[in-house]
């Protein structure tokens, strides 16, 4: 195929040269009927672009298969056999990739270190989950993916399972071994899904981590918003082999996606693979080096400690993505989110993620320069001026065990059956029956179904004061919580 073409580029522009008079949505008309203040902050080539496909881009027949072309390039360029585009984020495409492989009732294992919107997904889909617990590293207090021999475990424990859902990258850039764990459930014949959301970028230089399609995973979701080039909302399903139907993966999308799907991230993920097929491997040598530029300067820092490739280990993670520079930050004797905090007040430099140990900032093909000198001098103040910082509660980390609860409830029972919210002292022993998740990463800490534990809520009820963000809980302060009604 012809990899410098970009058809919903290209249609828009057909579009505009046409100068059609639209009658449909969007009621904005192309940006003719928006207040001219939203116009100074938006720009009006934004809603210029804002066009439906059918009767817009295409005709109501589709004839032209714009999006089809648009999304048959974005397969070939990273050796899928099928790509469909999502205007959803991946938050949407996980919950359609699992419920393409485990339907309501029937069991699915995953990686009990997924995101939120795994755990959604769970309960929406009303799957039955078979957690699979990833390693624990005691001394960073950090969670790696589950190992192949971990989910040979799980599955002769639950031979039923009808796939697995791995997630790699985490979001402090540790990667598991997708072709360990795909040659494990191909042996069982199930397939592997790869929950790939900091992952749009790695089929594009050698010199990254292997990403799912190469290292043999069945279905793949990425969010390009996140490590590409496309607008927040951005999100591909690639799909290989016979395992996952592609079918009835389009069917499950239709059903939990929008029917107004935005020309603007179809726009952006159409361009991004363009770009990453002509200049990728330049873009990102650059990035790269950039990275190891910054993760050496940042070592230099006293009380700053950026995690390496020392965390690739027996136990540990099978590898890492060098263009996510964690930092543990507990020497300087603040945690992750107070430095977070005080980087954004005081330099005006957003981290990503941010815990009680570390912080987190993303290196992409975007930064230049300029945001290099940004982000180490903000880590230069943040090393000489951190007394500066206005001491806090810490967080009580519980240890490592005390984080695997027993699932004694089907999680969708849990979280629409009869529910009572409880003071966190009569917590202990109940059955959560709402998501509790500190934000970022955004990994549930409880999960309807599971069993309180005291180790647990003198975990959560630390954090608050601490500056953690509990915003899924119904009592953010955790005072209380929502669990299963006796």
């Amino acid at each position: 195929m012809d990899q410098t073409r970009a058809p919903v580029l290209e249609a828009l522009v057909k579009f505009r040269e046409r100068g059609d008079v639209v009658f449909g949505p969007p009621g904005h008309k192309q940006g003719r009927g928006v207040d001219p203040r939203v116009l100074d902050v938006l720009g009006e080539g934004l809603f210029a672009s804002d066009v439906l496909v059918l009767n817009g881009l295409d005709d109501r027949r589709e004839s032209q298969g714009v999006l089809e072309q648009a999304q048959d390039l974005m397969a070939e360029a990273v050796g899928a056999d099928t790509s469909f585009f999502s205007t959803c984020g991946s938050s949407l495409s996980v919950k359609t990739a699992m419920l393409a492989v485990a339907g309501p009732g029937e069991k699915l294992l995953i990686s009990r270190n997924a995101h939120k919107s795994v755990i959604s997904a769970v309960i929406i889909n009303g799957t039955q989950p078979v957690w699979v617990h990833p390693h624990f590293d005691s001394e960073l207090h950090l969670a790696h993916p589950p190992e192949p021999a971990d989910v040979e475990r799980a599955l002769a424990a639950e031979p039923g399972a009808k796939g697995m859902l791995l997630i790699t990258p985490t979001d402090w850039g540790t990667c598991a071994d997708i072709a360990g764990v795909a040659r494990v459930c191909h042996d069982h014949d199930i397939p592997l899904i790869v929950d790939e959301a900091w992952g749009a970028h790695l089929p594009f230089h050698p010199d990254l981590p292997a990403w799912g399609m190469a290292a043999d995973a069945d279905l793949v979701v990425t969010s390009v918003h996140k490590m590409g080039g496309a607008i927040e909302q951005s999100s591909v399903f690639h799909l290989q082999g016979s395992r996952v139907d592609p079918d009835v993966l389009k069917q499950r999308e239709d059903l939990l996606g929008t029917t107004s799907a935005s020309t603007l991230v179809y726009a952006s993920l159409d361009g991004w693979r363009r770009q990453m097929v002509e200049h990728g491997h330049r873009l990102l040598d650059a990035a790269l080096a950039r990275a190891e530029r910054i993760r050496a300067a940042v070592a230099d820092l006293p009380g700053l400690n950026p995690m390496g490739r020392e965390v690739i280990r027996p136990q540990g993670a099978a590898d890492l993505d060098p263009l996510a520079i964690t930092i543990d930050v507990r020497e300087l004797g603040v945690s992750g989110m107070q430095a977070a905090e005080w980087l954004r007040a005081a330099c005006h430099v957003d981290v990503g993620s941010a815990d009680q140990c570390r912080i987190n900032a993303r290196i992409t093909h975007a930064d230049d320069d300029a945001t290099e000198a940004r982000l180490l001098d903000a880590l230069r103040r943040l090393a000489a001026e951190h007394e500066r910082i206005d001491p806090r509660p810490q967080v009580r980390l519980p240890d490592p065990g005390a984080l695997e609860l027993d699932t004694v409830m089907l999680p969708r029972d849990a979280f629409f059956g009869p529910t009572e919210q409880v003071p966190v002292s009569r917590a202990a022993g109940r059955v959560a029956a709402e998501l509790v998740t500190p934000y970022p990463p955004g990994v549930p800490v409880l999960a309807p179904g599971e069993l309180i534990t005291k180790e647990i809520l003198d975990y959560l009820t630390s954090g608050p004061p601490a500056g953690m963000l509990v915003p899924d809980a119904a009592d953010s302060s955790l005072e209380t919580l929502r669990v299963v009604a006796d």
